[in-house]
């Protein structure tokens, strides 16, 4: 991720480390866990991400 051009850890994080970062990059979104940075990421296309967004604000994941 680290040649994506942006990155952001959640606001609502606690100092544990218990969250993941998103990254952006052109056309993808790279998504990894900050207590394991060197373990890769996931890698989506923006679309999907948007999508994923979508169904989690609109509590569709049961």
């Amino acid at each position: 991720m680290n040649s994506l051009t942006s990155r952001r850890k959640s606001t609502r994080s606690e100092n544990g480390g218990n969250c993941i970062e998103v990254g952006e990059a052109p056309g993808v979104v790279g998504i990894r866990d900050t207590k394991n940075r060197d373990g890769g990421a996931l890698v989506v296309s923006h679309a999907d991400f948007v999508d994923f967004l979508d169904t989690v604000k609109d509590d569709r994941l049961r």
